[in-house]
């Protein structure tokens, strides 16, 4: 079974939801400012928890959420159960939040037969489909191998080489208020504007409630910034919510789409990268 799209409904997960291929991945986060809190836990049947901010990040660099190294991915994702051939489901209980990142980790590490829930939990809850409270444990390890994809990827030294390249489109998910430097940063000892020629898109703008805004909405949002000829390549506070808008893109079709892992937690801490606002 593959899915068409990078999104799946809860009714496609539904339907499907005793593939014995099939594993659900819940990848909440707290989001900046909001806790998700844990007490009386809900969770889509069957689910798995991807540790994005402990085991799936690199803890020993001073950057929320940037990647771990192929080799500690590879364990992981083993100690998960997940197979070259498993089917993941990617969700989280806020709606569309973190679940793209783990997408476009998955993305980055080689796997492709990866998809994003819509509507995340809340969208399960709403057809009153069964819940449960607890995560199932893996006693089984998988046999995936990361093999690190760099089409999806942006670094620093990729983002200065992009500023004056017009093959490329950087795109900021920040709020207007932080990419022009007007309002300030939620995080310390970061600088306020935004990378040089960048555009602004508000990654809340290509959400309607829980969900990702309808497909032909997309389109109209993402053409009048750029176009599926350039290179896009997305950009955030700390790398969550640019996966949001790099999911959006592929979905409408994008498929030259990056990520700055470090995005502006690490632009922004850099007295030696150049800004605008």
């Amino acid at each position: 079974m593959y899915f068409n799209q990078p999104i799946i409904s809860v009714q496609e997960l539904k339907e499907n939801i005793n593939n014995p291929s099939l594993i659900l991945l819940d990848c909440t986060i707290n989001k900046v400012g909001q806790k998700m809190y844990s007490e009386n836990l809900e969770l889509i049947p069957n689910s798995k928890f991807f540790d994005l901010e402990g085991k799936f990040s690199d803890r020993a660099i001073n950057l929320p959420h940037t990647l771990i190294n192929e080799n500690d991915f590879t364990r992981e994702a083993q100690n998960l159960g997940i197979n070259n051939d498993s089917i993941l489901i990617c969700y989280d209980r806020w709606g569309v939040y973190s679940s793209p990142r783990v997408w476009w980790i998955f993305k980055v590490m080689g796997f492709n037969n990866v998809f994003v829930l819509n509507g995340g939990l809340p969208s399960w809850k709403q057809e009153n489909y069964l819940i449960t409270n607890n995560y199932i444990l893996e006693n089984k390890k998988g046999n995936f191998t990361a093999d690190f994809q760099y089409d999806w990827y942006a670094d620093k030294e990729i983002m200065l080489n992009s500023i004056h390249d017009f093959s490329k489109t950087i795109i900021d998910a920040r709020s207007e208020g932080r990419f022009r430097g007007i309002d300030p940063e939620p995080r310390k000892g970061l600088r306020s504007g935004n990378i040089p020629n960048s555009k602004n898109l508000f990654f809340e703008n290509v959400l309607e409630g829980d969900k990702l805004k309808p497909k032909q909405e997309l389109e109209i949002i993402f053409n009048s910034i750029t176009n599926n000829e350039k290179e896009n390549i997305f950009s955030c506070g700390s790398g969550v919510t640019a996966s949001i808008l790099a999911l959006a893109a592929n979905f409408i079709g994008y498929d030259k789409v990056k990520v700055y892992d470090g995005s502006w937690s690490e632009w922004g801490a850099d007295e030696n990268l150049p800004i605008s606002k």
